[in-house]
């Protein structure tokens, strides 16, 4: 399968559905974990009365968090179902958070291609993930990924064995969609889904509605990624991918240098605006389009500038929009971000 030839083939395949073996138990080492991978010590993530002062049980996911086992559900989509590409960009990002994740939940995680479309000769893929708690039945979380499939024909030919060279001994992309006539289409069960409305019904933790208005400017923050950081953060949200952490093959795939993973800025930015706002569980959305990766130098590292500025109120719903930046070495990373937010 070639990127230009087999579009429609890919199209056909939209709507392939299907779920995680087993489900996930949500622990708290493991959100404290991924809230350290991701730089957020907001309270509610670390300290469990901390936690219950906002009205949670335990202590709660940060709001990225779900990228991770989100990652080991879809390895599976990008081995056997979206096939054909040499490597992936990430593109964009949308966490739906219909209630905050929190430590002692039991999940179950759905995985479906929603979307491919062609534009200016690039194949963007969508893959949605949807989790579920078992205990109540209800949805609590939906993510939406982007990417763009590319091809050899847009990068150094030796990459994808130069990665296979890299990668952990359980990864073999080069037999990644060797046995197309294999394929068989899946879809999802009917039946009707149960939105949690958590996220909507408990008096959030946030500032009050009436001390915010539109045009205020969150105060900016300077973030530092180190190599050692982009490590730990594949480590814990397993993403192995080289190019975070291996110049050449970085430079084999085309960029300038090693590159921060797009998951880990998204989460840097959604700690910045909790530590601002005092509540991450009143985040109902995050959109974030990635424009511009983060380099980060072996020797200096990287130096990420986090700014916010308040959209627009909605005195109704007593929520906003907050529209988040990021900028390293004068360059945007985020072409656009926005986190829609409920005030107390």
């Amino acid at each position: 399968m070639t990127a230009a030839s087999d579009t429609p083939e890919l199209e056909a395949r939209v709507g392939h559905y299907y779920q995680m073996d087993g489900t996930y138990l949500v622990g708290r080492e493991k959100l404290r974990e991924y809230a350290r991978a991701v730089q957020d010590y907001h309270p509610a993530h670390w300290d469990v009365e901390a936690a219950r002062a906002l009205g949670y049980n335990d202590v709660i996911a940060p709001l990225t968090f779900t990228s991770a086992p989100g990652m080991q559900c879809n390895r599976r989509m990008f081995e056997e179902i979206v096939v054909g590409y040499d490597t992936y960009l990430q593109t964009e990002e949308v966490f739906e958070q219909h209630r905050p994740i929190v430590a002692g939940d039991e999940l179950v995680i759905d995985v479906e291609l929603t979307s491919v479309r062609r534009t200016a000769g690039r194949d963007f893929i969508t893959v949605t993930n949807t989790f579920t708690d078992i205990a109540s039945g209800e949805r609590v979380h939906t993510l939406h990924t982007t990417v763009v499939g590319v091809t050899a024909d847009d990068i150094d030919a030796g990459v994808k064995e130069a990665v296979q060279n890299a990668m952990m001994h359980d990864m073999n992309i080069l037999d990644i969609g060797a046995n197309p006539e294999a394929y068989e289409k899946t879809v999802r069960p009917e039946g009707e889904v149960k939105i949690s409305d958590g996220g909507l019904t408990r008096t959030p933790g946030t500032r009050p509605f009436d001390q915010v208005q539109a045009g205020d400017e969150l105060p900016a923050h300077h973030t530092r990624l180190s190599r050692g950081d982009l490590v730990n953060y594949a480590g814990v949200a397993g993403d192995a991918n080289p190019i975070h952490w291996d110049e050449e093959i970085a430079k084999l795939a085309g960029l300038p240098d090693v590159i921060a993973h797009g998951m880990l800025t998204m989460g840097l930015g959604a700690g910045f605006v909790s530590s601002w706002s005092g509540d991450p569980g009143a985040v109902t959305k995050y959109s974030v389009r990635l424009s511009q990766p983060a380099v980060v130098p072996a020797k200096e590292g990287a130096d990420i500038e986090f700014t916010g500025k308040v959209k627009s109120l909605d005195p109704d719903t007593r929520s906003g929009v907050v529209i988040v930046g990021a900028k390293s070495a004068g360059k945007k990373i985020f072409g656009l971000a926005t986190m829609n937010i409920r005030f107390r």
